[in-house]
């Protein structure tokens, strides 16, 4: 019964990678604790565990930033939309203004294709 039992543990690896780099890190503090002594020196832990709080440093960092990003998608957002409704209000009175001359419009920045259909 005891070998049924041991085969139904799982053993879970985060797939988040803030969790990933916790984990890691609580690994490498246990081998290095363990010293000559860990099951785990025979792995690369003396060469990958000092870059793990580097990692988890940088990992951080970009989640603030992407929080910063978001922040600023926000802000632009609330300025969109009265610039794209003059954007167009721009086409369509030029349209007007030079309604034999589309291709003035190309002088105010607008890409004209007067390609037909």
């Amino acid at each position: 019964m005891a070998k049924k039992e041991i085969n139904k543990i799982r053993v879970i690896i985060p797939g988040n990678v803030r969790e990933l780099l916790v984990l890691a890190g609580l690994i490498n503090a246990k081998n290095t604790a363990l010293g000559a002594d860990s099951p785990l020196k025979i792995l690369t832990w003396d060469v990958i565990g000092p870059t793990v709080p580097t990692a988890l440093t940088l990992h951080n960092e970009a989640e603030a930033l992407m929080r910063q990003a978001e922040d600023k998608f926000e802000q632009r957002d609330l300025l969109l939309a009265p610039i794209d409704d003059l954007v167009k209000q721009s086409r369509d009175t030029l349209k007007g203004v030079y309604r034999k001359e589309p291709r003035k419009l190309g002088d105010f920045g607008f890409t004209v294709n007067d390609t037909p259909r």
